[in-house]
């Protein structure tokens, strides 16, 4: 869609027909995020494979440090687009703007914390702040005026804290961008509390249409799956090619097939169905985006595991190592059974069980090659997988009983 000018700006609210599926410029965004992942995942398997424990270590929180930002701002570029019209020029220019954003920090993602933290901080602020500014006056008597109201008091508060990270260094620099991005997050999980001012009805995870946002997030995760390919495969390309490598690379993709497997069956398949028969689309809007959350950052420490493995296949891994590839399936089975939670209210013992079999086979493997925790995490996912199928053979597809 072009960036038509001279339609009038007033009522920017989508119309409830028009929110089934992204515009091409939310797919824009979507490929910038994806540069961004693979950014992070680049700039986390450098520490990762450093020969320094306390590095390999602190990468890991590299890793959320720089994820969460990144997702927040995605997050809430998808919930305007989730409520307003992107016929608009406004809302064309706020995607477009938010693209760029996305753009600007990922390029200052191999020197985080040791420069360019402006460049990181400064688009982030500046979409969380700005955006809800230039909404706010065509919200006039309706709900979300007050969700931004509220939001973009609390940008304000907690920029101080990006401010600070970007002016300190190194660990400094990390703790506070830390701190930073959970006040954000906590915040918005709260609704942006504001002394005096009454809870709006709203909240940054609220869906208007129950198809709109809920397939956004299916895309979310899908972006992160697309970032693990290309991460696979660049470092492939660069890697001689042995009987290890080839192996480590078909496990990676085998790997990442059964995330998407155990994905969609059958909670991702019909999400969209679960949340319009929810009879209160504001939790089931908290507790479908945490989990894709949670997925999606397993997902990301998945990728650097793989590229761990496919630079030493053969080595001993290092427990930071196996961290990242046991944990990444870890996080994404939880958040899986989250979501399975809020699709048909119940608990996946499946997944479960395949939490408990992933940390329990830590110890061992650290005496296995690295290839052959990854060879283990893949054994998992299958067993899921196979364990989803036999469960839907000669059943009639299960429909959506959410719980709230």
């Amino acid at each position: 869609m072009g960036l038509r000018a001279g339609r009038p700006e007033r009522d920017l609210l989508r119309r409830h027909q028009d929110v089934r599926q992204a515009n091409f410029l939310e797919l824009f965004v979507d490929l910038v995020l994806v540069f961004a992942l693979a950014g992070v995942v680049n700039r986390v398997v450098d520490d990762l494979s450093s020969g320094d424990p306390v590095l390999r270590w602190r990468s890991l929180a590299y890793l959320l440090v720089l994820t969460m930002p990144l997702i927040w701002l995605w997050i809430t570029t998808a919930h305007i687009t989730s409520w307003f019209d992107p016929r608009r020029p406004t809302i064309q220019w706020i995607v477009l703007a938010s693209a760029f954003g996305l753009l600007v920090m990922s390029s200052s993602l191999p020197y985080a914390f040791v420069g360019r933290g402006w460049a990181f901080v400064v688009p982030y602020l500046l979409l969380h702040c700005v955006r809800p500014l230039v909404l706010i006056p065509t919200l006039r008597g309706h709900a979300l005026r007050h969700l931004y109201v509220r939001s973009s008091l609390w940008c304000v508060a907690g920029g101080s804290i990006w401010v600070a990270g970007a002016v300190a260094n190194g660990n400094a620099r990390a703790a506070l961008w830390a701190t930073a991005v959970t006040v954000d997050i906590v915040a918005a999980q709260l609704r942006w509390p504001v002394p005096g001012m009454s809870r709006p009805p709203v909240s940054a995870w609220a869906m208007d249409s129950g198809h709109h946002l809920p397939e956004r997030y299916q895309q979310l995760l899908m972006i992160a799956l697309g970032e693990s390919v290309l991460a696979v495969g660049l470092t492939f390309t660069n890697r001689p090619v042995t009987a290890a490598t080839s192996a480590a690379l078909v496990v990676a993709y085998l790997s990442t097939v059964l995330l998407w497997r155990i994905y969609f069956y059958r909670s991702g398949q019909v999400l969209a169905e679960a949340v319009v028969t929810a009879t209160d689309r504001l939790v089931a809007g908290q507790a479908t985006g945490v989990a894709h959350v949670v997925m999606v950052v397993g997902i990301v420490g998945m990728a650097a595991g793989f590229e761990i493995v496919l630079t030493h296949p053969t080595g001993r891994p290092e427990s930071a190592w196996l961290a990242a590839i046991l944990g990444g399936p870890v996080l994404f089975l939880y958040g899986r059974i989250r979501l399975e939670r809020v699709v048909f209210d119940r608990l996946s013992r499946r997944r479960l069980v395949g939490i408990a079999v992933l940390a329990a086979s830590a110890a061992p493997l650290a005496y296995a090659p690295a290839l052959a925790a990854s060879v283990v995490a893949a054994a998992v996912l299958l067993g899921i997988a196979l364990a989803d199928a036999h469960h839907a053979a000669g059943r009639p597809p299960e429909a959506p009983s959410p719980g709230f």
